[in-house]
């Protein structure tokens, strides 16, 4: 009986974290031909950066590395890695192109994260108890995190917190020899193909777990995997097409608003219920972008609650094969915390870190994020602790009332991210209008957005048109940018403007008054046209000597 109730768990596990997805998303955003939801206002343009990524992607032959995606970005952008658009799933679906056409995947790999992130619960809360109940109910409240569910509604490849569930898998169980060292390289080549700062934190458990082995392994083994699993990582980022960039890792969207140190973690982030919960109040907070979405829910805190009293009952010393992955875990948090150090919102710089330093530590500027594996290992500690004291079939009828606990209080946020695609629709919406547009489509053979910036005004209307018509466009908006690039591209396109030297078959959406200057100094009338659609000034070379069927 007990084996078959084990046998039920994992399923069920899993399922309680599809729950979690289904009760956000509903089924709607499961059919990869459901595309309209993505780019929905109120998800914010991550979304429609990864759908802009891959609608480009999926259409362009393949180069090297395989991550190349040179339409969409041109000069700008180079690689499917920088639009955030799960390289993992890209090149597999680009690969099965042929066979399948798949204009959306994010809603079925929310649902996979969602099944994933249950079933590793599972297995890691059986480290600590075999009752089934106390499982399931612990790989829930694993699942029903708002760290986890506030990425669901927006910057979706971040939904793969699973990653961080299974590399503690990994780091805290007894593996070694060679299978360890493979599994962590699949593990780890896998986490670099979905998100950057996935794979950094992921990194940081496998040093631990490296450190651990030290000792009980021989050391050629050990180096081996020293060397093997960082070459692992570097093929599966060349794969993205990581290294196209070239530069600008440190830049991206956000970059002018702060630096390493802005994006910071506050002390009572656990504690803060904000938008999410409906029992606990709103704390003060940093105030930027990443605040709010660290805390435990109610269910979780009451869980670290019971830890603490079943420590208190019956203490026990960190093992210490175990202190490796303590040290990284703190670690992460003091990254997470930065030198800007504030309780509730209130604080200061402790101390200054060299430019240098900064600009390393920049390329993982939204460093709240770095506590996600602290975060669960502490709810999983908590979970030994009360199995430990109180047994595996009471600490499975507390979980269960602190899962019950977690939905009801959560509930304000869940249902604040289900309005976000209730209704929206399954079609790609219309966003320019204006007859001139489908008609450039058949003249022009790609577009120009002056000058060039990563979000730049009129950045998705403008990348939609071109997507829509099949035209490479630089008007993007990419997680990291080579500033560099990015200049030299606007001091190009003005020399362009100002010589009438115009690239073939290029349509200009001019974004300043200076670039429209030199458009009107240097176009002739007789033949060009400057016009304004959709509120968009436009030139169109060309235009008034096309042919006569293209009118």
């Amino acid at each position: 009986m007990i084996a078959h109730k084990a046998w039920l768990g994992a399923p069920l596990a899993a399922l309680a974290g599809a729950a979690v997805v289904l009760a956000v998303f509903g089924l709607g955003p499961l059919n990869p031909q459901n595309q309209g939801w993505l780019l929905a206002g109120p998800l914010g343009p991550d979304p429609v950066q990864l759908w802009l990524g891959w609608s480009y992607f999926r259409h362009s032959p393949w180069l090297l590395p395989p991550g190349a995606n040179p339409d969409y970005g041109m000069e700008l952008g180079t690689a499917i890695y920088f639009a955030d658009a799960i390289p993992l799933l890209a090149l597999v679906f680009k690969a099965l192109r042929g066979l399948v056409e798949v204009p959306q995947y994010v809603g079925p790999w929310l649902l996979a994260c969602g099944l994933l992130q249950g079933f590793l619960g599972w297995r890691l809360a059986g480290l600590a108890t075999r009752n089934p109940l106390a499982r399931i109910c612990g790989a829930g409240l694993l699942a029903l995190q708002p760290m986890l569910i506030n990425r669901m509604a927006g910057h979706t490849p971040l939904a793969g917190q699973w990653t961080l569930l299974a590399a503690l898998l990994l780091a805290l169980g007894r593996g070694h020899g060679a299978g360890q060292a493979l599994r962590w390289a699949l593990l780890l080549a896998v986490t670099a193909l979905i998100h950057s700062y996935l794979i950094a934190m992921a990194m940081a458990l496998w040093a631990a777990d490296w450190l651990r082995r030290a000792w009980l392994e021989r050391r050629r083994i050990l180096l081996a995997e020293a060397v093997g699993v960082p070459l692992a990582v570097v093929a599966a980022l060349w794969t993205g097409g990581f290294f196209l960039l070239r530069g600008g890792y440190d830049a991206g969207p956000g970059h002018d608003a702060g630096r390493y140190g802005t994006w910071n973690f506050d002390l009572l982030a656990f504690f803060d219920g904000g938008l999410w919960s409906g029992l606990l109040p709103d704390l003060p907070d940093p105030g930027h972008w990443e605040a709010g979405s660290s805390y435990l829910g109610l269910g979780g805190l009451l869980l670290l609650a019971a830890g603490l009293v079943a420590l208190w009952r019956r203490p026990r010393p960190l093992p210490r094969r175990l202190w490796p992955l303590a040290g990284a875990l703190l670690a992460l948090l003091a990254f997470a915390i930065t030198p800007h150090v504030t309780v509730g919102g209130r604080g200061g710089e402790l101390f200054t870190l060299p430019d240098r330093v900064l600009a390393v530590a920049g390329m993982l500027r939204n460093a709240e994020r770095m506590v996600w594996p602290l975060a669960y290992a502490m709810m999983l500690g908590a979970i030994a602790l009360a199995a430990r004291a109180w047994g595996g079939r009471r600490t499975g009828w507390l979980l269960l009332g602190l899962l019950a606990l977690q939905w009801i209080d959560l509930q304000p946020g869940i249902e604040r991210r289900h309005s976000f695609v209730a209704g929206a629709p399954a079609g790609v919406p219309q966003r320019l209008f204006d007859p001139f547009w489908p008609e450039a489509a058949r003249v022009y053979a790609q577009v120009r957005a002056v000058p060039a910036a990563n979000m730049g005004e009129g950045w998705e209307s403008i990348a939609r048109f071109a997507a829509q018509a099949g035209m490479p466009t630089d008007s993007v908006y990419m997680a990291r940018v080579d500033e560099g690039r990015a200049a030299a591209l606007r001091a190009k396109m003005a020399e362009v403007l100002r010589s009438g030297a115009y690239e073939p078959g290029t349509l200009y959406i001019l974004r300043d008054a200076e670039s429209l200057a030199l458009a009107r100094a240097s176009h002739d009338p007789a033949r060009d046209a400057i016009l304004e659609a959709d509120g968009y000034r436009v030139l169109a070379p060309g235009w008034q000597a096309r042919p006569l069927a293209q009118r």
